[in-house]
């Protein structure tokens, strides 16, 4: 029963995938859905793009181990990305009427820097795909009985088809339709489990008070680090291509706004259902959590609930992971035709041609994210690095460019290669125990400050000759 609902909901999703595909006239319609989705889709779209395999797998399995100071990365740290995308960057982002965060490099810095940016951003969204992949051929492993290997080969196929061919369009309506099924699965199975341990308020009696702790211990370097977790997906999303091409896909500037915010509120509220079902689980059977911790949510799911409830919860499951695998598949391919491939065509072309050219890059950018899937299968892991990288490389160019009208070349190059450098030199030699994101972000800025200086040089220079 449950692997026909499974096999069903797959069917059902490429059935709403090629109907929203009739929508897709232009590649303004694939990329960012012409620019008219309802605020209510919008939101959901916002919603179902964070709570994905890291928050139902990732940040249980850190809280069933650290408590809540293992999910400030996330959910917490997501639910400050968008806060902070909504409220400051938001409107001002809906303004430009652009495809894809490149084109903003592109206008400020040129067609050097928007090369380069372009990459980077692309190989931060490989390691975010490919979690997702690998949490969809878990699932798919669990509920079918096939090797892990042929899961994601399945589910990613299911999620390509589908965003291939109705783009932003097929993305944003099953994702409020996935929202609606997130919603429901998980407080559905949390109802189930409050009956079983009698409430929230003995969950919260079990913890132990470290589990409870969410500030670090009075020193500087724990501090530090404990502002580098917010910082991950909290500042290191926020020049991201899938949330940019959510915020720009809303019908207005102040739906753009309203959209974002409440899709923060959304995933602030239901985020804490997997970490509350987590330490349910823990006093119902400790047994479940002796095995790997990303499995225990599911395992407990079929051993424990009724069947009806098990279609429920992994139908949403999957729900959530596949819109945040389609919309990590989808940005990183806009990237990819309209910043790579495009300005390096020999001749103008069509945008129907153009279309194309970015469905083909779905085909594209999904094969080598399945290639990492396959090496690599650290959902928590993936996630975070996926963001570190964008935080140390693209943010604070970014940044330079949104509010402070910032046009220097060199200071951005600088900015990037800097920031990736240090971030490396820290993250693989182990100098300090701080986290290297904060060397990593540091020389980013120090760069912007270099390449001003060396930009002033040059003017004062071509002014005394």
């Amino acid at each position: 029963m449950l692997v026909f609902a499974v096999i069903l909901y797959f069917v059902v999703t490429l059935t709403i995938g090629f109907i929203a595909s009739r929508q897709v006239k232009t590649t303004g319609d694939f990329i960012n859905a012409g620019r008219n989705l309802h605020p209510a889709v919008n939101t959901a779209a916002l919603f179902a793009l964070w709570f994905g395999s890291e928050t139902v797998f990732g940040a249980s399995a850190e809280f069933s181990e650290h408590g809540f100071s293992g999910v400030i990365e996330d959910p917490l740290g997501g639910v400050l990305c968008l806060l902070l995308v909504g409220i400051f960057f938001s409107k001002r982002l809906y303004r430009l009427n652009i495809y894809t965060i490149g084109d903003l490099f592109r206008i400020k810095y040129g067609p050097g820097v928007e090369l380069l940016s372009t990459v980077l951003m692309i190989i931060s969204f490989i390691g975010y795909a490919a979690a997702q992949i690998v949490a969809l051929g878990l699932i798919s492993q669990s509920l079918l009985g096939i090797t892990l290997h042929a899961g994601m080969l399945l589910s990613v196929s299911i999620v390509v088809i589908y965003t291939f061919t109705g783009g932003m369009w097929a993305v944003s309506v099953t994702d409020f339709i996935q929202s609606i099924l997130i919603v429901a699965g998980l407080a559905a199975v949390s109802y189930f489990v409050y009956d079983m341990v009698g409430g929230v308020a003995p969950v919260l009696s079990s913890l132990t008070p470290e589990q409870k702790r969410i500030l670090p211990d009075n020193n500087v370097m724990d501090w530090l680090n404990w502002f580098s977790a917010w910082m991950v997906l909290g500042f290191g999303s926020i020049a991201s291509q899938d949330i940019f091409q959510r915020v720009n896909s809303a019908r207005s500037e102040k739906a753009a706004y309203t959209s974002t915010i409440a899709g923060a509120l959304m995933y602030l509220v239901f985020s804490m259902l997997p970490l509350y079902l987590i330490a349910s689980i823990k006093m119902i059977d400790p047994s479940l959590l002796q095995g790997d911790l990303q499995l225990v949510l599911p395992q407990f799911v079929q051993q424990q609930m009724p069947m009806w409830l098990q279609i429920l919860f992994f139908g949403s499951l999957l729900s959530a992971i596949m819109s945040t695998c389609s919309g990590a598949l989808l940005a990183p391919a806009s990237l990819l035709s309209e910043n790579i491939i495009k300005p390096n065509l020999s001749k103008k072309i069509s945008d129907r041609t153009f279309l194309l050219l970015t469905r083909i890059s779905v085909v594209i950018i999904s094969s080598v994210a399945m290639i990492l899937a396959f090496s690599r299968q650290n959902i928590f892991e993936l996630v975070g690095e996926a963001s570190v990288i964008g935080l140390v490389t693209i943010f604070v160019p970014f940044c330079a460019a949104l509010f402070f009208d910032h046009t220097n070349k060199s200071g951005a190059i600088i900015s990037m290669l800097a920031g990736t450098l240090i971030y490396v030199v820290f993250r693989f030699f182990y100098i300090t125990e701080l986290n290297p994101l904060l060397p990593g972000l540091l020389a980013s800025m120090a760069g912007i400050v270099i390449g001003e200086v060396i930009g002033g040089q040059k003017r004062d220079s071509e002014l005394k000759t």
